[in-house]
């Protein structure tokens, strides 16, 4: 199991999570499906990040939410 904990990370992803494309992100997530989305953020909590990108693989392959990834992207490059 992946466990790793770096409080800037921590705030940088809080930071993605919460600017509207990220709440934009998660909407989409939570519509496509939400059971997934519930599974990987448990597994996020527990610090399983492999198992969370097997929870989110096939939802994050989809035409839309790949837009959303890359506005997130270029929001983290500034």
């Amino acid at each position: 199991m992946e466990k790793n904990f770096d409080p800037k990370s921590m705030q940088d992803a809080m930071r993605i999570a919460n600017s509207e494309a990220g709440q934009r992100l998660l909407a989409t997530l939570q519509a496509q499906n939400a059971d997934a989305l519930n599974t990987a953020m448990q597994n996020a909590a527990s610090g399983d990040y492999s198992k969370v990108r097997d929870s989110l693989s096939a939802m994050l392959a989809s035409p839309q939410v790949q837009a959303l990834l890359e506005q997130l992207k270029g929001q983290n490059d500034e």
